[in-house]
């Protein structure tokens, strides 16, 4: 029985039996409870149940029907905080921050998915839809096998590394496409472009960054059930998703620098325009100051009763401007 995407009764999204060995299988909710309401066994594996919470009855029935440690709840009252997995009463709680999963560099694009796990089971909720959990779906319909519930978080973790890898490609992609136009002189919306996507690269390394104290924290004292090749799984994801955050920041400088390229180089034209501004002002000055003097209606003009008067003025105010001029020049060399 394969199920469809969207919600289903209690918001469950879907869910998934795991036997060590074997591909996951589909349950519904009253064969998940029926399961964890049994004695527990060797070889039993764990269930993986995916809920949404735009669904009011998702959240009560996980409280009544699961069972979850508080810590897990409360991580879902705070809401989008940075990425982190700890450990609460021996059970790991996940906050995990992804993308949507129509990504198109916006800010708002960016959600949370909470994550517990524990040996029997491992619970996921989200909001919205998600481009690495949608991943990690269609890698358990193809019959992907997972040893522990260890081991799917940390399949997940690495859909979501590829994920930002990605995102850090495409990104690359767009700086180098704006680099390539400011080399050319194209300044025209360079820096809105660069200025919105710095800030979505901020706000992913600001919530996608694994929490080090409380990872450090894990990773020295994990619970008693997490098998020690699956914390080594959940070690190397880590490094290679800090990596990946390191990729991250060395874009952010480079989108910096670049900001500071087209900022000098707007500086540099307006510097040329009040430039030429000036040079008009200072060349018209001799002309304008003449044509006010001789634009008086009193006695004792000038020239007025002298018949070449007009070619006078008019050396006269050539000569100032050449000097106004070779002055201006002057001091700007």
């Amino acid at each position: 029985m394969a199920f469809s995407y969207g919600t289903r009764q209690n918001g469950l999204l879907c869910g998934y039996r795991f036997v060590p060995g074997a591909g996951g299988t589909p349950v519904e909710l009253a064969d998940a409870t029926q399961w964890l309401a049994g004695e527990p066994g060797a070889g039993d594996g764990f269930l993986w149940l995916h809920f949404d919470l735009t669904d009011t009855s998702a959240l009560p029935w996980m409280r009544q029907h699961l069972p979850l440690q508080e810590e897990f709840f409360e991580a879902l009252r705070q809401g989008s905080r940075s990425t982190r997995i700890e450990d609460a009463q021996d059970q790991l709680v996940a906050v995990i921050n992804d993308v949507a999963y129509e990504f198109a560099f916006d800010p708002s694009e960016i959600a949370t998915l909470w994550m517990s796990v524990d040996r029997r089971i491992a619970v996921s909720a989200r909001a919205h839809p998600l481009r690495s959990i949608d991943r990690l779906r269609e890698a358990v319909k193809q019959g992907t096998q997972f040893s522990s519930s260890v081991d799917l978080l940390n399949h997940l973790l690495k859909d979501q590394g590829d994920v930002l890898t990605r995102i850090v490609r495409e990104a690359t992609l767009k700086v180098d496409g704006i680099e390539d136009s400011l080399l050319h002189g194209r300044l025209k919306h360079q820096r809105t472009e660069l200025g919105k996507l710095r800030r979505v690269l901020v706000r992913l390394q600001r919530l996608l960054a694994p929490e080090p104290a409380a990872m450090f924290r894990l990773l020295r004292q994990p619970p008693p059930w997490v098998a020690e090749g699956d914390l080594d799984e959940l070690r190397q994801a880590t490094e290679e998703f800090s990596l990946v955050i390191r990729d991250l920041g060395a874009l952010q400088e480079r989108i910096k620098l670049l900001q500071e390229e087209i900022a000098a180089q707007v500086s540099e034209q307006t510097n040329r325009s009040l430039f030429t501004l000036t040079m008009v002002t200072v060349l018209a000055l001799p002309i304008n100051i003449t044509t006010g003097f001789f634009g008086m209606n009193v006695g004792g003009i000038p020239f007025a009763e002298y018949a070449h008067g007009f070619l006078v003025v008019v050396l006269l105010v050539a000569v100032f401007t050449a000097v106004a001029g070779w002055l201006a020049f002057r001091r700007r060399d």
